[in-house]
């Protein structure tokens, strides 16, 4: 049976709820303008009620406050982490798309594409008028080296953007460790506090925000579940195991996390590579992390596939044969995605992916009539895999379906080995002012000891050798005109061989050779003058592809976090009329304290009890 004065003990019980909410309330007011705070909430429950020996037999015992929770939806959560990887992922890409735009567009008055390439065959048509005057020569030359150096310009732009993903890539990885880290931390510090009864609210808070910090650079899934008591598997301890996986693969495990490191290349994947980019892989297992799946998400992704987005063009095959070679096995690959040198993208020497399996390899060469590839890999092979490996699917790196920099780097190879490749050959095929035999007038520079490839080796048919001095060396780094040529301008070829013996001086290559600005067909069945435009076009549909979605995703995670900070977020005017009920309720508690008071003072005395 309760006390005379058990209905004090009743007040009081709600004069404390009352202050512990009026409290929370005063925490919520004060962490408004927190980033990443959850709105609490005291949460009330009548107090066990007593048994008495009266008819009417349980009496209340009051109210009592628990707990204080913390307001959230890991619904909205969920939802929220899954656009802000979206946004990441394509901020990130709508960024470097236009960086790469700034080195394409062709502005007019400008000295873009356009102006240098119009200043080249107006200087080749006034040497068509005087094809012995010096000076004509020298212009020409000199409005060539402008040609050659726009490309080269443009090359070391690319290169210098991949360089700076390659290092933003390092940057968001060390963040992701630092991430992982806290979020194991804090999860210790949750467990020591929730296990003695009472809710880490604002340690969770802390979580949650680094999960959202997460969310923009990877995929990320999460999963608390409760430690059930080891005795009683029924009840639970109070402590919880919260896991983070990205892009699959778990990153923290509860009190554990695993981090990411990113090393170094050693070989390239693609010929116009940067030295030294990155690839990633796990700490404790050296298992590689690819973030460029189909499935994956956020910023990260969008690093690696702008730095090497090759618009799932890379080099694929079958295995015919694989026979005993010097050092190496020899692998011949037939079926080949690339069959021609100007679409060539692969180093000399790389990497080459059989059946799942990387192997090492020092050079190749390519049979035109067969359509065959042969590569020298760098040790042999077992007998049982020299069986095994004919019929295996082949690659050089993977397909990234991005047009990103080893694109454009091997779009601008394309076109300046198809040009150079076009007017060697009407250069060649006249003879210059000495009366000597026209030599290559566009060259590739060994840029190790400042000698040039003229393309010796260059076979009609299309066969190669990676080491040979053929038109795969050239690319748009090295793009240049001859050095003879640029120092002695009689170098320089205008007449054809036929001239010398008709004893007529005809400027019929030099006419040829201004077919080639619009009339020959140099890049995408296009004339050299429609290159620029190719590039630029392909850049706005990513960009503006970028953009859109961007812009799309934005909004979607700006409404979910509307709808999640419904819940979780702190408004002042909800929290001032809480603020007034939860006054009214306590001045009421403390009013039937004062009735209460007055009743037992007239009992004790005044009725002498």
């Amino acid at each position: 049976m309760p006390s005379t004065f058990f209905g004090l003990t009743i007040a009081g019980s709600a004069l404390n709820s009352f202050h512990v909410a009026t409290n929370t309330i005063a925490n919520n007011i004060s962490n408004v303008n927190t980033k990443g705070y959850s709105r609490q909430e005291a949460v009330h429950v009548a107090a066990e009620a007593m048994r008495t020996n009266q008819r009417f037999g349980m009496v209340g015992t009051g109210v009592t406050t628990p707990e204080i929770i913390q307001k959230r939806d890991f619904y909205y959560d969920v939802k929220y982490w899954d656009a802000n990887a979206k946004v990441g992922r394509y901020d990130a890409e709508h960024y470097y798309m236009e960086q790469i735009e700034d080195y394409l567009v062709d502005e007019e008055g400008a000295k873009g594409f356009s102006t240098i390439l119009n200043e080249m065959f107006a200087a080749l048509e006034t040497l068509k008028g005087s094809p012995e005057s010096l000076d004509s020569r020298k212009a020409f030359i000199g409005k060539s080296q402008n040609f050659v150096s726009f490309f080269s310009s443009m090359s070391a732009g690319l290169t210098q953007i991949q360089n700076d993903l390659n290092e933003e890539i390092a940057a968001q990885v060390e963040d992701i460790n630092s991430i992982a880290q806290k979020i194991a931390l804090l999860n210790k510090q949750i467990n020591v506090i929730e296990l003695q009864g009472t809710n880490a609210n604002e340690l969770r808070d802390q979580r949650a925000l680094l999960i959202d910090q997460l969310s923009e650079r990877v995929s990320v899934e999460v999963e608390e579940t409760e430690v059930p008591n080891s005795v009683f598997p029924d009840m639970y301890t109070g402590a919880t195991n919260y896991q983070v996986k990205i892009n699959g693969h778990t990153l923290v495990d509860n009190f554990e996390y695993n981090t990411l490191k990113y090393v170094p290349r050693e070989k390239k994947i693609n010929q116009s590579d940067s030295e030294g980019l990155y690839d990633l892989y796990w700490s404790d297992t050296d298992m590689p992390f690819s973030a460029a799946g189909s499935g994956f998400q956020g910023r990260l992704k969008a690093l690696f596939a702008v730095r090497d987005g090759n618009n799932a063009e890379a080099f694929q095959g079958k295995v015919l044969s694989v026979d005993p070679g010097g050092r190496g096995d020899v692998v011949t690959i037939s079926n080949p995605s690339i069959t021609d040198i100007n679409h060539m993208t692969m180093p000399a020497e790389g990497v080459i992916t059989i059946n799942y399996t990387e192997y090492r390899y020092t050079g190749f060469t390519y049979d035109a009539e067969n359509q065959t590839y042969q590569f020298q890999l760098n040790k042999p092979l077992s007998t049982a895999l020299r069986e095994d490996l004919p019929g295996r699917t082949v690659s050089i790196g993977q397909n990234i379906d991005t047009m990103g920099i080893p694109y454009y780097q091997a779009q601008m190879n394309n076109f300046v080995r198809e040009f150079a490749k076009q007017f060697n050959e009407l250069h060649k095929s006249g003879v210059d002012l000495n009366g000597d035999d026209g030599i290559s007038y566009f060259v590739a520079k060994n840029e190790a000891d400042g000698t040039e490839y003229s393309f010796g080796d260059h076979q009609a048919n299309g066969s190669m050798d990676a080491f040979g001095d053929s038109y795969y060396l050239l690319t748009a780094s090295n793009f240049t005109v001859a050095g003879v040529i640029a120092k002695d301008s009689n170098k320089m070829v205008t007449l054809e061989k036929k001239d010398l013996d008709d004893g007529v001086a005809t400027q019929e290559i030099v006419t040829k050779m201004l077919t080639l600005k619009s009339e020959a067909v140099m890049f995408r069945g296009g004339g050299a003058d429609s290159f620029l435009k190719c590039l630029i076009n392909d850049n706005s549909v990513d960009t503006e592809k970028a953009k859109l979605f961007l812009k799309n995703y934005e909004n979607i995670r700006e409404a979910v976090e509307t709808r999640r900070m419904s819940i979780s977020g702190v408004d002042e005017d909800e929290e001032a009329l809480d603020m007034l009920k939860f006054q009214n309720a306590y001045n009421l508690a403390s009013r039937i304290i004062q009735t209460m008071s007055e009743m037992y003072n007239r009992l004790i005395l005044e009725t002498g009890v």
